[in-house]
Parts: structure tokens; sequence; C-alpha cells
């Protein structure tokens, strides 16, 4: 069997035997595949150093399609130090692993992948991994279904004098149309429509002011708690935490 060279990150392990594991790999091209790293847990193994949760490189495999595929080498291009020294950014990119774990089930596209790798890069660069996954949350929403329409007024068209934010009216609010519902400030609409069409890849500088981030997290909070159908506990976690720095 031909071996293969494919790009991917480690997302998910689990011990398999005494000395090896098998893994699940996020590729551009193949989605989520399960691999067999075996004896990795050896002191001596070529494979152990790669074959972690949160690594990104190149896995040489004798790659068997809807089957476990072996690994018989890893050639590690990050192994993201900065970020698993790190509690809070360990958090943010372990949340980031299982939301886009779950959101690649709903939707087969290499977008959601390279999305995934550029924000654990930058986040590897001291990104703000808050702002990070802010991004990449709100960007997913288009995947899940749920993207809410930030370029006019979902109800009139309007793209004049929008006002706030309504999720359960699919959007934008404009004045003419705004019922009482809770207000965002412009700002905030401002960044969520970058947020919409930032590439991650190309940012050399992200500050978002505490006011805003929380702002977006609140709304963020209540689209993936009323309308994602996604329960994560990495996501109760994350949350926990941040209350409680």
């Amino acid at each position: 069997m031909m071996i293969e060279a494919i790009e991917g990150i480690v997302v998910k392990e689990k011990t398999y035997g005494e000395s090896s594991k098998i893994l699940d790999v996020y590729t551009p091209n193949y989605g989520i595949i399960s691999v067999l790293s075996k004896g990795c847990k050896k002191i001596k193994s070529s494979l152990r150093a790669g074959s972690n949760l949160l690594i990104y490189g190149i896995f040489h495999l004798r790659y068997k399609p809807d089957k476990l595929s072996t690994v018989t080498a890893i050639d590690v291009k990050s192994y993201f130090k900065e970020i698993k020294q790190d509690i809070k950014k360990i958090s943010y990119a372990t949340y980031l692993l299982e939301l886009s774990s779950n959101v690649e089930k709903q939707a087969k596209t290499k977008e959601i992948y390279f999305i995934l790798k550029n924000a654990l890069l930058k986040m590897e660069q001291s990104f703000d991994a808050e702002a990070l996954t802010q991004i990449v949350e709100f960007k997913y929403l288009s995947y899940l279904g749920v993207m809410p329409n930030v370029e006019a007024c979902n109800l009139c068209g309007n793209q004049t004098e929008i006002l706030t934010i309504v999720p359960n009216k699919g959007g934008f609010i404009c004045k003419e149309c705004y019922q009482n519902e809770k207000l965002y400030s412009p700002k905030t609409l401002k960044l969520l429509r970058i947020f919409s069409i930032l590439d991650l890849a190309k940012i050399d500088k992200l500050e978002i002011p505490l006011q805003e981030k929380k702002e977006i997290s609140e709304l963020l909070d209540e689209y993936y708690e009323d309308y994602t159908g996604l329960y994560l506990k990495s996501r109760s976690f994350l949350k926990k935490l941040i209350k409680f720095q």
C-alpha cells in the first residue's frame, strides 16, 4: 500500500492497547480521519512527539478511506508550545478543536479546517485568544446555517441607520424596524461585519476593546445556546474559567 502525506491537526486522541494511540486528525481534503499511531507511547518511538492532541503537521499514512489508517511518520510543523504553556490559551484552543470537529460534521468543507488552522497559528503568535475564538465562532454560524445578516436590515433591507442585531429576527435591524430589542454598540456591529469577511491568515493586528468583547460574547452565547444545537463540554469549562479570572 502506498504511503500518502496528508496535512492535518490532531483534534482528539485516545489510548489503544498498552503502547499505541488512535488519533483523530482533521485534514483539509478528507475531513476528520482516524489513524493508528502504533507504539507511539514507547520512549524511543519516532511517533511519540507528534502523536498528541494539538499537533499540526504532515502525517505519512497508509491511508484507508472510511477505515482506520496507520501512521508511519509525522513531520511536525507546530507543537503549539506557547499555547500549551498557558491555561487560558489551551482552554480556548481545546474548545476550538471540539467546536470545529462538530461543525465539520454538519458542513463538509475544507474552509472550516483552514479557519481552525489559521486561528491556532495566530494564537501561537500571541494574538488575543478570546478575540480569535469569537471570530471563529461567528464565522462558523454560516456553516451551521444560522449566520445573521450583517450587511443590511434583515426585515426591510435598509443598509443605513442600522441600530442593533436581533438573533430571532435574523440579523441587523434598522432604526425603523426596531421594537425595543437589546441594543449593541455601533462598534460591536461594525466588528461583526468585519468578522464575516475577515481572513485570519492575513491579520497582523487584533485588538478588540473589553466592552465589545463582552457584548460579542453575550451575542454568541445566545446563538450557540438557542440556535445551533451544539452543547460542548469544553465551552462550559471555558465560560467557568473566564468567569473566575
